[in-house]
Formats: C-alpha cells, sequence, structure tokens
C-alpha cells in the first residue's frame, strides 16, 4: 500500500537533497520493519547532489542500503532519456545506466519524462525489461487545456503497451484535486490491468484530500513520508494514513516504538541541515496556478535569497505559467521545472522579456528534449532559433554513442562502469570527484596528478 519516499523525494524536496548516506544507515532497519511495498530511495537529484555538494559516490550508497534493506523493495526515480541528469543522453549511456542500476540493487525503476513523451522512454523501459526489473511508467501530471481525461488515459495505455509493470500518477506540483484523481484512477483501474500508484506534494494543500479520493477508487499505492519528512513541498506524512488503515482493520498493527524511534532520528537529521530548509509552515495556495513542484520550489527560494532576488518572488510565480504557455504548456518536472524556472527568472530580472534566453531554452525549442504537448508560441520560437529549424524525431536518434569516447577521456579516473557513468552525467562535476577518489586511491597529491594530466588520461 506505502512507498515511503523519506530518503529521495522527501528530502530532496524540503532540504534541497542533503541528506548524507551517513543520516540514512541507522534508519535502515527500522524501516525495513514498516512494511512498505518499496522505499524510493535513489535517482531524481540524490546523484547530483551526493557528488555535487556531499562529496559522496551515489552508486555505494545504493549498495550500503541494498545490503541493509532485506525485506522492502528498493526504487529509483529515472528521467527517461535524461537518467538522473539534465540532458538528453545517447541510447548507449542510457542502456548501461539501467543495467548498472540493476546489479547494484534496485528492483523497481519508476521512469517517466518531462513532456510525457513516450519516444524518451523506449530505450530505458527496455533495458530495464531486460534486466528483470519492475518497471513503472509514470505520468507527469498537471493541468492545461490540452492535459484532458483523455489525454491522460491514452498516454497511460501507450506506457502499458511499451511494458509498464504499473503505473504512478506524478503529480509534482500538486495539481490533483480530489474530484479529478478520484476520475483519473477510476478510470485508469477500469481501462489498465496493471497496478496504479500515486504520487503527490503537499505544497498547494491538496495532496492529503487528493490520496483519500484515489483510495476510495481504489487506488493501490500512495507515496508517503515519514512525518519530519512530510508536508510542505513533499509528500503526505505515512502515520496518519496507516493508523486509519489500521483503525478500519485493512492493515495490522505497526511497531510503534520502530517508527517513534524514526520519527526522533529524522527530526534530527532535519534539524541539521536548517540552512537548506525550504521551512514552509503552511500551504502555498499561488503554486494552483505558478505549477510549481516542490523540489523547484525550494530551490528556486534558494537562488532568490542568494541573488537578493526573494522579494521577486510573486512576480516569478507569476511570470513561470506565461512561459509555460508560450513553450506548449510543459510540466513542471526536471528537466522542464529548471528551463521554466530559470527563465521566469531571467525575464523578471530583464527590461524585456526573452531579451536574455537559456541554452536549454534554446535546445528545448528546437526539440531537442522531445515533443511538448502543445505547439510553442511560433513568435518566440522565431526569435529563439532565428532561422534555425527544429528538429521532428526522437531527440535520441540524433545523439552520436558515447560509451566508447568516455572510457578514453576518463582514463584511468574510472575504475567501473558505475564510475564511467557519474562522468558521463556529470561531466566536469564527475571528472573532479574521480580524479579525488583517483588520488585517494593512489595516495598521491591532487595537485601533482593535476600537472601530470597526460598521466591520468592515456593516450
Amino acid at each position: 500500500m506505502f512507498v515511503d519516499t523519506t530518503l529521495r523525494d522527501g528530502h530532496q524536496s524540503l532540504i534541497a537533497t542533503r541528506m548524507s548516506t551517513q543520516d540514512m544507515l541507522p534508519a535502515l532497519e527500522a524501516m525495513d520493519q514498516m512494511g512498505f511495498h518499496s522505499m524510493e530511495i535513489w535517482g531524481g537529484a540524490t546523484f547530483d547532489v551526493a557528488v555535487r555538494f556531499l562529496n559522496e559516490d551515489p552508486w555505494q550508497r545504493l549498495r550500503l542500503i541494498r545490503e541493509r534493506i532485506k525485506n522492502t523493495k528498493l526504487q529509483m526515480l529515472l528521467r527517461g532519456q535524461n537518467l538522473v541528469g539534465y540532458r538528453h543522453y545517447p541510447d548507449d549511456v542510457v542502456k548501461l545506466f539501467v543495467e548498472k542500476a540493476v546489479e547494484n540493487g534496485l528492483d523497481i525503476i519508476r521512469v517517466f519524462d518531462a513532456l510525457n513523451d513516450e519516444r524518451n522512454l523506449v530505450t530505458a523501459m527496455e533495458t530495464a525489461k531486460k534486466m528483470k526489473a519492475h518497471v513503472q511508467g509514470a505520468i507527469s501530471y498537471t493541468t492545461s487545456p490540452v492535459h484532458t481525461l483523455e489525454y491522460y488515459k491514452s498516454f497511460a495505455r501507450k506506457l502499458v503497451d511499451l511494458g509498464a509493470d504499473s503505473i504512478c500518477i506524478k503529480d509534482m506540483a500538486g495539481l490533483l484535486t480530489p474530484p479529478d484523481a478520484y476520475k483519473l484512477v477510476s478510470t485508469l483501474k477500469e481501462d489498465l490491468p496493471v497496478p496504479i500508484e500515486i504520487h503527490s506534494h503537499c505544497t498547494s494543500g491538496l495532496a492529503i484530500a487528493t490520496y483519500q479520493a484515489a483510495i476510495e477508487a481504489s487506488v493501490d499505492l500512495i507515496d508517503t513520508a515519514l512525518s519530519p519528512f512530510a508536508m510542505g513541498t513533499s509528500q503526505p506524512p505515512f502515520e496518519p494514513f496507516y493508523y486509519t488503515l489500521n483503525r478500519q482493520g485493512v492493515l495490522p498493527e505497526i511497531d510503534w516504538e520502530a517508527l517513534n524511534f524514526l520519527t526522533n532520528h529524522f527530526e534530527s537529521v532535519r534539524k541539521k541541515y536548517s540552512s537548506y530548509d525550504v521551512k514552509m509552515v503552511t500551504i502555498e495556495p499561488r503554486i494552483l496556478y505558478a505549477q510549481v513542484p516542490g523540489g523547484m520550489y525550494s530551490n528556486m527560494i534558494k537562488q532568490l535569497k542568494e541573488q537578493n532576488m526573494i522579494h521577486k518572488l510573486k512576480d516569478v510565480l507569476e511570470e513561470i505559467p506565461r512561459v509555460r504557455k508560450e513553450l506548449g504548456y510543459p510540466p513542471l518536472v526536471t528537466p522542464t521545472s529548471q528551463i521554466v524556472g530559470v527563465q521566469a527568472i531571467l525575464n523578471v530580472m530583464s527590461k524585456e522579456r526573452y531579451s536574455k534566453t537559456t541554452n536549454e531554452v534554446k535546445n528545448y525549442v528546437k526539440g531537442l528534449y522531445g515533443r511538448p504537448p502543445a505547439p510553442i508560441d511560433p513568435d518566440l520560437m522565431e526569435k529563439i532559433l532565428q532561422g534555425e529549424k527544429a528538429i521532428d524525431v526522437r531527440p535520441a536518434d540524433v545523439l552520436p554513442p558515447e560509451v566508447h569516447n568516455l572510457r578514453e577521456e576518463a582514463g584511468l579516473l574510472a575504475e567501473n562502469d558505475e564510475d564511467l557513468l557519474i562522468f558521463a552525467v556529470l561531466g566536469e562535476v564527475g571528472r573532479k570527484f574521480l580524479l579525488e577518489k583517483y588520488v585517494r586511491r593512489i595516495g598521491l597529491d591532487a595537485g601533482f596528478v593535476e600537472e601530470i594530466d597526460e598521466a591520468v588520461y592515456p593516450i
């Protein structure tokens, strides 16, 4: 019934993904006793943040958790052809990443595409199926004139046809209302032969009532977080839902002593990261029109504070839906949330909207991220592309293979395929991390290794 998100989306939404592996390890044995269907512990922003900010190997985190979790399935969030990065990767990189993710201990891979472009899911889903993993196809939920019940029903059917073992309604901004949740879950349950799961965020205040409506519509699974990492921009809390279902006789008694230990542990963990905490003490109703997901909101707050622009938050939240409409109503989830969010900030900062655009916006308009749900505003398209032609094929079809060249470029820094994938996904950030790891392994000074670069990258 329950998928726990504490160790992935819970802290990604509330403390900018800063929870370290060492903070997780003491809780794992007790979490394994909670009877969760699965635990989401990897993917999303955790791969990047582990390397970029925590100086941790994300593959080692996965292995350490797998060693300690004996009874509960482990799952990750995969951004389709974007993997856990912010661009499309060639098919050979996607295949290698999915293979290694399963080999290192994952049971379930939840795969989504920010644009609901099924072409961006094919390679990841086919590879996961070959690796005997459970493949969960996710619908990126949003609202717009084109995102109708029929739209979602049709897309869910495409996911099942591609081999999805279950379907997740991924409501990343907390926009799904209780009546719409009931209708959507009921429709998918009636139309599809696979389990249906719901994932939402409390940002707008709808999620708890939405979950209850989904339960009444016979949803199979709900995503919750342990209470210290629930609410705010995160998921609804596990405890009251379990308590209610237990009182109804649906679920057995839980080990409340173990649950109390987990609550105390994660309360202490969250306090450690107060400087990153979104500190959301009430709901944010403006999300209902800005459509900002939990993780995007917490990171946007941090970025605006760093630029001394927090007073512009209202303007940015009003600009986001304008940008989103002009770009063809993309659901706001990584990477489109970053693409739209950064462009909205630039538009607010600039005297003229779109006088400054990012490379990501240009690539999006060129079709390099996939097919938008609706046509892009033609005037904006002309302004950005300036005569260049957009592609109309699967984005990965225009990408040459990278694995062979990456092996040569990484050289001795990549001790194994997992290291190679850190470099492949994170580029220079990954290279610096691997260099430090290499230095520790051979016992040399990092500055000295930089000086003998050719020795590290043999020709």
